[in-house]
Formats: C-alpha cells, sequence, structure tokens
C-alpha cells in the first residue's frame, strides 16, 4: 500500500518567532515543509545572525516564493532577487533582505532549512 502523507500551515507542528520572522514547520514522515514569513525591514544579518551565532546563513534553501520580494548576496558577492512565482536554490554563506514594502512570504522543502533555520547553536548543536 502507497504511504500518502497529508500536513497543514494551519496547524503546523512547530512555530519559530525570530524577530521579525515566522517559520512554521509541518511533519510529513523523513520530509518537513517549512513557510517562511519575513516582515518589511527583515534583514538575516540584523534578525537572524544574532539568534545563530554564524557570520552569513549557512542553510542551504530549496523553495518557491509565494508572496512579496527578497534580495540575496552570497558570500562571493553575486546577487538575485527573487519575488513572487520563483522557485530558487540558495546555497550556504548568505545574507538576504525583504525588498519592499509587503511581506516574503515562502515554501521551502530543504530538510536543512526547515530543521535548522531561526534555531539558536545551543538548540540546534
Amino acid at each position: 500500500m502507497a504511504t500518502m502523507i497529508k500536513g497543514s500551515f494551519a496547524e503546523p507542528n512547530e512555530i519559530r518567532t525570530p524577530p521579525q520572522t515566522r517559520v512554521e514547520m509541518v511533519n510529513l514522515g523523513d520530509v518537513k515543509a517549512a513557510r517562511f514569513t519575513m516582515q518589511p525591514g527583515w534583514r538575516w544579518s540584523e534578525c537572524v545572525r544574532p539568534v545563530v551565532g554564524t557570520e552569513s546563513c549557512q542553510v542551504h534553501h530549496v523553495g518557491a516564493v509565494i508572496s512579496g520580494s527578497m534580495g540575496v548576496r552570497h558570500n562571493d558577492g553575486t546577487e538575485i532577487a527573487i519575488s513572487a512565482g520563483d522557485a530558487y536554490v540558495i546555497e550556504p554563506g548568505h545574507d538576504a533582505w525583504v525588498v519592499g514594502d509587503e511581506p516574503f512570504v515562502c515554501h521551502e522543502f530543504d530538510q536543512q532549512a526547515a530543521a535548522e533555520f531561526g534555531r539558536s547553536a545551543e538548540a540546534s548543536g
């Protein structure tokens, strides 16, 4: 018999709330899905770095943007902008920020992002 698993962001299994951030996690067996919401003015280096204690974001991200826009700068200086309707992969070693006055909302499916994003160094290690 095939296995099918359903979860709902209306009733997430876990919620994390670093400054100006909300991460809702849904457990789907061996897979985790996350809905990220970052408020206007959010910047990883200002809102999440103090929580996780790394110089840049060290999480691998794979997802799709639901609404809003975000700028991303990798440690090597390359930049991209992602917005509603875009799918993306972002490698570890970057900063990111919300662009404009609309919250940035995305769904992510990378196990590392769901497991670690916005968790303090003490909680994740």
